[in-house]
């Protein structure tokens, strides 16, 4: 009989109070040490009077149900990952950080990022989300919009120009842009110079935007040549390809994961899941799994693709602009067994610290 999740209350009242008493502790104990639990064991720690044959008798109820099952011949009980959320699902009671919890993420996360990049705060956030839950820190941010400051046009060929970018954080963008034909370095010049009088101060979406309005300005100021040098260069920029995709991804503490592997095919399944991440696609999906439910999601093992081959759990929570636009997410990576109770407000308080940290001061 296979258990699923979308039958978690119907288990659950199926389900009396020694069989949930010994499915917690089968689950505990594996979160805890990772070693499957047996019935003389759970007998001796349980708090009602059963017999290591009455334990066994639930165990295999439990395994009927898909919840559990048994590693070896004769060796005690450890949970599936259906076993482990109904568990999440069911039993997990979360609590709030502890004030010296919140310091310590305060602290971390402020120390070098205060009045620095965002990738610096990035960077914080995710050493020290990797050294709290002993997994692996994972922050991502999705592409963002600069507001302009200056634009410039370098001529590299006769049909290719650099278009340089630069925004009010002097981060800097470069394209390389097809030149329509006959176009002269004045022209370069004219439709620069255009652009930084009548558009700087804006977000790409909002320049393009911005010339439809100016149609006539253009018309009258720029020769054919310097507009179509215009309206390329602006299309190059904003253009749908590249907006809403993930830009960066900063994960710490690989190693934590490697440690106590013995099996070179685990080493291999996080190989392949650590390469996996840093594809584009991935990226994507990872974002799109913060943004597919509020608060903290939790994915374990093969409930998503990405981790199905390595066996790990995802625990992930986005992070919002001003606006209330999802612009990030911070979370961590690590084995099935990972502490959730514990690691859920952990990842929920760092969202909440990012997105008022990357949000501009008044």
């Amino acid at each position: 009989m296979e258990f699923r999740s979308s039958t978690i209350s119907d288990a659950v009242a199926a389900l009396d109070e020694r069989s949930k008493e010994i499915f917690r502790r089968i689950v505990e104990g594996y979160l805890e040490t990772g070693e499957p639990l047996g019935s003389r064991n759970l007998s001796r720690i349980l708090p009602m009077s059963l017999s290591p044959a009455s334990v066994r008798n639930v165990m295999s109820d439990l395994e009927e149900l898909g919840l559990v099952y048994s590693p070896h011949v004769s060796a005690g009980r450890l949970p599936t990952q259906v076993g482990l959320r109904f568990f999440v699902d069911a039993f997990m009671q979360v609590g709030d950080l502890s004030a010296e919890d919140r310091a310590n993420i305060d602290r971390q996360v402020r120390a070098d990022s205060r009045d620095g990049p965002m990738e610096a705060m990035m960077n914080e956030a995710s050493r020290m989300l990797s050294g709290m839950s002993r997994g692996a820190g994972l922050v991502i941010t999705s592409k963002s919009d600069p507001v302009l400051k200056h634009v410039e046009f370098i001529r590299l060929e006769p049909t290719k120009a650099l278009a340089v970018l630069v925004g009010d954080h002097d981060q800097v963008e470069n394209r390389i842009i097809e030149l329509p034909a006959g176009v002269t370095s004045s022209q370069l010049t004219e439709a620069a110079n255009f652009l930084n009088a009548h558009m700087t101060g804006q977000t790409l979406p909002e320049l393009r935007s911005q010339l439809g309005h100016l149609k006539d300005d253009v018309r009258h100021e720029l020769d054919a040549l310097s507009r179509d040098l215009v309206e390329r260069g602006i299309a190059v920029w904003s253009g749908t390809a590249d907006e809403g995709k993930p830009a960066q991804l900063i994960i710490r503490g690989r190693a934590n994961l490697l440690e106590g592997l013995g099996n070179p095919d685990d080493l291999d399944r996080l190989r392949m899941l650590f390469d996996d991440l840093e594809k584009k696609d991935s990226l994507l999906e990872l974002l799109n799994l913060a943004e597919s439910g509020p608060g903290v999601r939790i994915f374990i093992g093969s409930e998503n693709k990405l981790f199905s081959l390595s066996g790990s759990s995802l625990i992930v929570a986005p992070y919002r602009d001003e606006d209330d636009r999802i612009v990030g997410a911070v979370g961590v990576i690590g084995p099935t067994r990972l502490n959730y109770s514990r690691i859920v407000p952990m990842v929920d308080y760092t969202a909440q610290l990012m997105a008022r940290l990357s949000r501009p001061s008044k």
